[in-house]
């Protein structure tokens, strides 16, 4: 094996991803020595194996050792918590939810990875930079505490074969946000007028339970112009007329086909997985649901997936794209690591753009690929399948915006005490109009950002 230096081995990197190649790369041949590693089960086993064979080349190419341990994400979650809690952490936690990154970087928890980052910087979209840069209230500054790894657009799931049932063609869904979701309910009506009683047209999460929900809503706010209710400086702009209007027709059209009987009256109480399971079961026509994890669950049933028509964000009803919501998912390393050598060493390598793309192929690209020029120069991801086509059109070609915790941790307490998604239940459960639950809303969410202060953007 040909022996490179850390320095040698980043030029390198980004020497291979300019030219769009593929062959392995090398890294330092440092010390044996050994970094333990936590990392999320993946919804299909094809993503463990991806990880694993990523480990073991890594591991061959470098001499030293990863301990690593494969965790559902909601066990992962709790488990990195309490490691946080009593300072005896892994060298590296692949972080589980999109509020502990932007949490911990503010309580001043998590390594400056900045070093690994900013060498592919220009590799990377945009959105999964801003996405991992977090504010820290220690040094009163931003920096990159999360090595972006994954991201995940939010788009829609349609069964083509329920809408061809009701008459009608995917052809002559509107694009264009209110035509585009009124579509849906004449497909009930007429799917339950030929005799079938259990199905609805949407499968929206309209619940307190998971963190879904709160995706969802911010789609939806989006998609009305809210996009600035939390800007990138980390301000809350619920003052801001334009947004408070976005924020009630958002609410409005979540909740009115609840109210009207287009979404499964269980809602409520649905956690993250059960939109994905009422969609399997064609208990619902349609579901607004992040990654392609909705069609990888059916990919060895080649008809059912085959069925499904996966399709990015419509135009907004002015005829302008909308952005998209996008999860950025990645590794950290938590402070009171042992050993931050390998675990930077190990990420440095795992980031390369051939050594990603290669990950998240081997996953069946649930996850896209966060860096577009290789992902263009790759047919998988753009010609193979019209499901990953969709997914990485929406996900790298057009508009995105990261999570609003990316701007501010306080939305992520927010999001914990499903602010939101209380408004929504207001609406459905206890009599309020729109207006009145974005009202009670934006008090509450105004009185979480008054506890996070940021200096300095």
């Amino acid at each position: 094996m040909t022996i490179f230096t850390r320095r040698s081995v980043l030029r390198g990197s980004l020497g291979l991803a300019a030219a769009g190649a593929l062959a392995r790369p090398h890294i330092a041949n440092a010390a044996a020595t050994t970094a333990e590693v936590w990392w999320t089960q993946g919804f299909a086993q094809e993503e463990d194996i991806a990880f694993k064979k990523l480990v073991a080349d890594y591991q061959k190419a470098s001499g030293n050792k990863i301990e690593d341990s494969i965790i559902p994400f909601a066990p992962l979650r709790q488990k990195e918590v309490s490691a946080i809690t009593s300072g005896v952490v892994p060298d590296i936690m692949e972080y589980a939810d999109f509020s502990f990154l932007p949490l911990n970087a503010w309580a001043d928890k998590l390594v400056d990875v900045s070093d690994i980052v900013e060498p592919q910087k220009s590799q990377y979209i945009d959105t999964a930079l801003r996405a991992t840069y977090s504010y820290n209230n220690t040094t009163k500054k931003r920096a990159f505490y999360g090595v972006p790894m994954k991201a995940a657009g939010i788009p829609f799931h349609i069964w083509n074969s329920l809408v061809e049932k009701a008459g009608f063609k995917v052809s002559d869904i509107p694009n264009t946000w209110d035509a585009f979701l009124d579509f849906f309910m004449p497909v009930q009506d007429k799917l339950r007028a030929q005799g079938t009683r259990n199905i609805y047209a949407y499968g929206y999460q309209l619940t307190a339970n998971g963190v879904d929900p709160a995706i969802t809503f911010q789609g939806f706010l989006m998609a009305y112009g809210g996009k600035n209710l939390v800007t990138p400086d980390g301000k809350l702009h619920t003052d801001d007329p334009q947004v408070k209007d976005a924020a009630v027709k958002a609410i409005a059209k979540l909740t009115t086909p609840f109210k009207k009987g287009y979404v499964p009256p269980g809602v409520v109480n649905w956690n993250d997985a059960d939109d994905n399971n009422a969609f399997h079961a064609k208990l619902i026509v349609m579901d607004f649901d992040g990654s392609l994890s909705t069609e990888v669950a059916l990919y060895k049933k080649k008809e059912e997936y085959d069925d499904i028509v996966t399709r990015g964000m419509p135009l907004g009803n002015d005829g302008k794209e909308v952005p998209s919501p996008m999860p950025i998912f990645g590794a950290m390393i938590p402070k009171g690591a042992q050993n931050v050598t390998v675990a930077k060493e190990f990420l440095k390598y795992a980031i390369q753009p051939n050594v990603l793309n290669e990950y998240l192929k081997g996953g069946l690209g649930r996850w896209a690929l966060p860096l577009p020029e290789i992902a263009k120069s790759d047919p998988f991801w753009f010609k193979e399948d019209p499901h990953r086509t969709a997914y990485a059109d929406e996900t790298l070609m057009r508009p995105t915006e990261p999570l609003y915790e990316a701007y501010n941790p306080a939305m992520a307490d927010v999001s914990a005490e499903h602010v939101f998604c209380l408004a929504m239940l207001d609406v459905m459960t206890n009599g309020m109009t729109p207006e009145q639950a974005i009202e009670k809303a934006f008090k509450r969410a105004e009185a979480i950002f008054a506890k996070y202060p940021i200096v300095q953007a």
